[in-house]
């Protein structure tokens, strides 16, 4: 795909997925939607990719739908029913980020309102400038949440403060955003960027990929159970693979010898067969009702 509206680009096994439309201060459409999503699907087939940095170009991470042509994106033409299978801009990204095996790492500047902050929430961390401000405007719009924003936002920031920010939709300081968990770290506006590759850097040289991808999905989907049981049978079912995987003999090694570890597992073929959210299907092609 050639790319309009992002921009896309590996280096040091680091891909940086950049909304690039910064003269309408990344004014998000679905030729964005996606433009990013391919740019996502590429990260995650590409091998030499270890962690994917998602930011904005410009003054502004995304200041939300543009609004300029009068409509979301969204036609009379576009299917609502339950049967249909249209789906909506931003859950085309959020989607993907959520289904990532890799680490992904916010870099946010200015505002990031609207989808620009509902697109954040399935990274793995939000590290945000100082002057940033955080927006969930939609009941401000007579419009709804998007991109799974009421299912992951709860979850980082609990039910209350997730309630007083979608059912208000005032804008919310990065001081405050990281006080409540939203966001990871703040640094100065110019500093942002280097940080987030600075935390990619540490990631590549000393976590194994293997892990660090079944860590991500099992957080995500053991912690939204009823009971810790499944927890267990998973948890018993991965200690006692270590005694059959290199990186686990790796990492006790590099650790006893006191020197960084080489960790050889590939996510796309070294996970585990038997993780419930990869037996007897690919990730990658679950319908919507089984993601």
């Amino acid at each position: 795909m050639e790319y309009t509206q992002i921009s896309y680009g590996v280096s040091e096994r680091i891909a940086t997925v950049t909304l690039n439309r910064p003269e309408a201060r990344n004014g998000y459409t679905i030729t964005m939607a996606d433009e990013a999503a391919h740019a996502l699907q590429a990260a995650s087939a590409d091998y030499d990719v270890r962690v994917i940095v998602l930011t904005g170009a410009g003054d502004d991470f995304c200041v939300g739908a543009d609004l300029s042509g009068g409509s979301l994106g969204v036609t009379e033409t576009d299917d609502p029913s339950p049967t249909s299978t249209w789906t909506e801009p931003a859950t085309r990204v959020t989607r993907l980020l959520y289904r990532s095996d890799k680490p992904v790492i916010a870099a946010i500047r200015g505002a990031a309102v609207g989808v620009g902050s509902t697109m954040v929430l399935p990274a793995d961390y939000r590290i945000a400038a100082a002057d940033s401000r955080f927006g969930f405007v939609f009941s401000r719009r007579g419009i709804y949440p998007e991109g799974g924003s009421t299912w992951f936002l709860p979850r980082l920031v609990g039910m209350g403060r997730a309630l007083d920010w979608m059912l208000g939709g005032r804008l919310i300081p990065a001081a405050e955003a990281l006080e409540a968990g939203l966001v990871t770290a703040v640094h100065p506006s110019e500093d942002v960027l280097d940080k987030a590759y600075d935390l990619a850097r540490e990631l590549i040289a000393k976590t194994a990929p293997v892990s660090a991808a079944v860590i991500r999905q099992a957080l995500y989907r053991m912690s939204a159970l009823d009971s810790p049981e499944p927890a267990f049978a998973l948890d018993s079912k991965l200690i006692a693979s270590c005694a059959h995987s290199a990186d686990a003999v790796e990492g006790v090694l590099s650790f006893l010898e006191r020197r960084p570890p080489a960790f050889k597992g590939q996510v796309t073929t070294d996970q585990p067969d038997f993780l419930p959210w990869r037996s007897g299907t690919s990730r990658r092609s679950e319908s919507p009702e089984e993601a």
